[in-house]
């Protein structure tokens, strides 16, 4: 890898821990968020939901814009609106300004994640470019083990906006950092109507990801308040839960461009959505059981986010001239699994408390795994496109 290479994978991999950060944080926050704005935990949980909402449905709209006038402009401009929206969330004086604060960061992000994974697919070698998506994408999950434990201590000594206020700061230097990197990177040359590229066949595949982000974030949204409910932890306790959960992520990420590379995509990706549902069902039955809840998180994170990155490979593979198109939608799946998951979420701890929840996220993994079955049919004409300029 040349030195050039190295540049663009360190500004993405920190990039997206910066996003990253923004997205798992929310969960140990919660509860503080709650105490302070007097509002139920489901409620706070719609910060997440309406969060999601927004990412989904701009990703999109940036992804096909960034494809006609480079990639760089909107990520740019993602990174300032980022700066923008922390800060508004850092000193909203109501919960109704938190919401609106959520709105704009999910805005923010849409024009930043999809289009760094798109960036990086551009540039990457096409022998490496599994490799190379899977160090970003554990940028993006190294936040759970660093960048959500970190806000959780800020928020114990200096509160939960300090935390805020630091994500802003980063944001503005990111902004200029990113808009040096991506400046000459030249528009991809894959451009293409939507339709041409057989929407209705990418959507059904992403869909695998919108129902496994379902299986694993119905229950992630609400652990930080799960742990302080059921198991009575203290924030330090949360803290440390969630730091075993973003070691399993980041492990399973960079364990499974391996696995993947060696046994090929598509046995990689079936097989841990097969050992997630399994997982999910011992989660639930060892929630409440000390020690051993940290072991099923950890245990939890590496085989879901296994699967993610396998799938993502899989996406890339299955579809070469798509990439970038895929990579959006693959993207906007993900939040929408977000969306309905934290919905979900609330709704099972509403009705029949947070022991349930691990549970009802094992169907949805199993719902994945038969989705992830169905073959994508390939023409010959996409079989002789070439997969790089």
């Amino acid at each position: 890898m040349d030195s050039q290479g190295r540049v663009s994978l360190s500004v993405g991999w920190i990039t997206l821990f910066l996003m990253g950060t923004d997205l798992f944080v929310m969960s140990p926050l919660l509860p503080f968020i709650s105490e302070e704005y007097n509002v139920s935990s489901a409620m706070t949980g719609w910060m997440v939901t309406i969060f999601a909402v927004t990412y989904a449905i701009a990703a999109p709209f940036f992804g096909w814009a960034s494809d006609k006038n480079g990639r760089w402009i909107f990520i740019t401009f993602g990174l300032l609106l980022f700066s923008f929206s922390n800060t508004l969330t850092a000193f909203s004086p109501s919960f109704t300004w938190l919401i609106i604060s959520r709105i704009l960061a999910g805005l923010s992000v849409a024009a930043i994640t999809p289009l760094i994974y798109a960036i990086i697919g551009d540039i990457a070698p096409s022998n490496r470019r599994g490799t190379w998506l899977s160090i970003v994408v554990s940028g993006h999950l190294t936040a759970l083990w660093a960048g959500a434990p970190i806000g959780t201590l800020l928020e114990h000594f200096l509160g939960w906006r300090s935390v805020f206020v630091v994500m802003a700061i980063l944001g503005t230097i990111l902004a200029v950092v990113n808009f040096k990197t991506w400046k000459y990177v030249p528009k991809s040359d894959l451009t293409r109507n939507l339709l041409e590229g057989n929407l209705i066949r990418i959507l059904g595949s992403v869909s695998v990801t919108t129902i496994w982000a379902i299986s694993m974030y119905a229950l992630y949204v609400y652990l930080g308040a799960a742990l302080y409910s059921v198991n009575r932890f203290t924030s330090s306790e949360i803290a440390l839960a969630v730091t075993f959960y973003g070691i399993g992520a980041v492990l399973g990420s960079l364990i499974s461009g391996q696995f993947t590379d060696r046994f090929g995509e598509k046995k990689i990706s079936k097989a841990t959505l097969i050992l997630l549902t399994l997982i999910l069902v011992c989660l639930g039955i060892f929630f409440s059981s000390g020690d051993w809840i940290y072991f099923f998180l950890f245990i939890w994170a590496l085989v879901g986010y296994a699967g993610f990155t396998s799938y993502q490979a899989r996406l890339a593979v299955e579809y070469p001239k798509e990439r970038g198109i895929v990579m959006a939608w693959n993207n906007t799946a993900l939040y929408i699994g977000i969306t309905i998951g934290s919905m979900i979420g609330g709704y099972v701890i509403s009705n029949w408390g947070y022991p349930f929840l691990p549970y009802v996220c094992s169907i949805a993994a199993f719902i994945s795994f038969v989705l992830s079955t169905q073959k994508v049919q390939v023409t010959k004409k996409e079989l002789t496109f070439p997969a790089d300029r």
